[in-house]
């Protein structure tokens, strides 16, 4: 497991830097591109860096956690394969106040645009998103989900836990009702494995911002998941 490098900034802070990418630990409430006159998170780490970086993969604004910047073209070019090949595992955090359907499983369905900025499952395969999960107690009626989504759609994970009635805390799209009870969104890309050029990565970075994720029965989860891979995940989809 890659230790985090602890270098704290208003949009991200350093978890790793290779040959061929960064790895950076988005803050959340940070768009990704630049927008309505302020930096988006490339554009910070670029100078952060000091030098072009290029995005293989992205977040929403309200998601924290790890994301790839590659360095060059050619090593977008390559990771952006592993992402569409689906050879990078991906683990994201979500903590919802409302009992799921069923407290582990498979989500799956076509996403489709519905009103305004919304996206909603179906049960066609067009756009087909693929996401699976485990959830935790945490007391006090919140869950603690792991999530690992077999694909990458534009908001497939908290489109799936809306899904099965468990709105992400703090989602101002789909969970509007309480958003505003929050003080972030509560999803998190949490932890990426992959294999590039022959070696293999494997990063890890733990949510820094956000009360729910500072609660002591999350903290003390979170102990215990050194590597999400080794739930016991389903073979097949």
């Amino acid at each position: 497991m890659q230790e985090a490098i602890t270098v704290e900034s208003t949009y991200f802070s350093v978890v790793s830097e290779e040959d061929d990418f960064v790895v950076i630990n988005k803050h959340p409430g940070i768009n990704f591109h630049s927008e309505d006159g302020e930096f988006g998170v490339v554009v910070a780490a670029e100078r952060y860096f000091k030098q072009k970086l290029f995005s293989v993969h992205r977040l929403d604004k309200m998601t924290s956690g790890i994301l790839l910047l590659a360095k060059s073209s050619v090593a977008a070019n390559r990771l952006s394969e592993l992402f569409k090949s689906q050879d990078i595992q991906k683990f994201y955090l979500a903590i919802a106040d409302k009992k799921p359907k069923k407290s582990q499983g498979l989500i799956k369905g076509g996403m489709e645009k519905s009103r305004r900025s919304m996206w909603k499952l179906t049960r066609n395969t067009e756009n087909l998103a693929i996401t699976q999960f485990f959830s935790f107690s945490l007391g006090e009626g919140k869950r603690l989900f792991v999530v690992k989504p077999k694909t990458g759609k534009t908001h497939q994970i908290r489109v799936a836990l809306k899904s099965i009635g468990s709105a992400i805390c703090g989602d101002p799209i789909y969970a509007t009702e309480d958003a505003h009870r929050y003080d972030r969104g509560y999803l998190h890309a949490f932890q990426i494995q992959f294999v590039y050029q022959e070696q293999a990565f494997n990063f890890s970075a733990a949510p820094s911002l956000g009360e729910l994720f500072h609660l002591q029965a999350c903290q003390e989860k979170l102990a215990e998941l050194e590597d999400c891979n080794l739930l016991k995940w389903p073979k097949k989809t």
